[in-house]
């Protein structure tokens, strides 16, 4: 007896289903119920594995030719300043930074202490993941201009190798701690670390004496002028409320905030 169409017609359906089902074992899409999802998403920068290998490599010092071994300024004409922060204190307070400086699209040097960097070691991928520069501000920001030889040699040279275990780099810039000028020994020192030029400043913010957002801004934008390098710090809050006025203040007077290394490199 001949099939009545409607049980051909349920056969038909059948048999696809089937097929679906065993295309699905070979790469299609199943015709049953979803299984779990698939992240599809872009994967995510990579960060600094548990062991603390770098996960990209992070530019290097270079020694800029007619410049001098300590650097306090930047070429005048040039409408650019940079912001230099010394890296130490509440991480948080350095992300608030970070996000400031980004949301104005400003880029910052970092010079970072190597304690800080061992407390914090995401610290350092996120400045540089933000186009920022990072240095060494020495391994735990003491006097470095009062100690001896070998002693000053282990903080420059401590920092910069937690620079380079971190980021793959020992950092753009030296700038030593608790002092404005490297003395004589200190420059010498930091060239043997690998640091042809040593940061100084041309203004100073005075922030780390917490004298009010107010106050930070007076003292930025009553000296800076085009080829300023500025010293502000990491882990105040008055210098988190300043940024912003401070970096529009800037563009008003046609002023842009790069890193150091695009202030002095021509």
């Amino acid at each position: 007896m001949p099939s009545h169409p409607d049980r051909r017609a349920l056969l038909r359906t059948t048999a696809a289903a089937v097929a679906g089902t065993l295309a699905a074992g070979c790469g299609a899409d199943p015709a049953g119920p979803p299984g779990p999802p698939v992240d599809r998403s872009p994967a995510a920068a990579p960060r600094p594995s548990a062991g603390g290998r770098p996960a990209a490599t992070a530019p290097a010092p270079r020694a800029l030719p007619g410049l001098p071994a300590q650097i306090a300024h930047g070429p005048h004409g040039r409408p650019q300043v940079a912001l230099t922060f010394h890296g130490n204190g509440d991480p948080a307070t350095a992300r608030a930074l970070l996000g400031e400086a980004e949301k104005a699209g400003a880029r910052l040097t970092v010079l970072a202490v190597g304690s800080w960097l061992d407390e914090q070691p995401a610290m350092a991928r996120r400045i540089l993941d933000g186009g920022h520069e990072l240095g060494n501000h020495t391994q735990r920001h003491l006097d470095v201009n009062a100690m001896t030889e070998a002693d000053a040699y282990a903080e420059i040279d401590g920092c910069a190798q937690r620079l380079h275990r971190l980021t793959g780099s020992i950092g753009t810039w030296f700038r030593p701690s608790r002092a404005r000028y490297a003395s004589p020994l200190v420059q010498r020192l930091a060239r043997r670390a690998g640091y042809p030029h040593v940061l100084s400043y041309d203004v100073d913010s005075l922030d780390f004496t917490s004298p009010g957002a107010a106050a930070v801004l007076r003292n930025v934008t009553g000296t800076v002028r085009p080829g300023s390098v500025v010293s502000l710090h990491f882990g105040y809050a008055d210098t988190v409320d300043a940024l912003p006025a401070l970096l529009e203040e800037l563009t008003r007077r046609g002023l842009r905030a790069v890193t150091t290394t695009e202030l002095l490199t021509p």
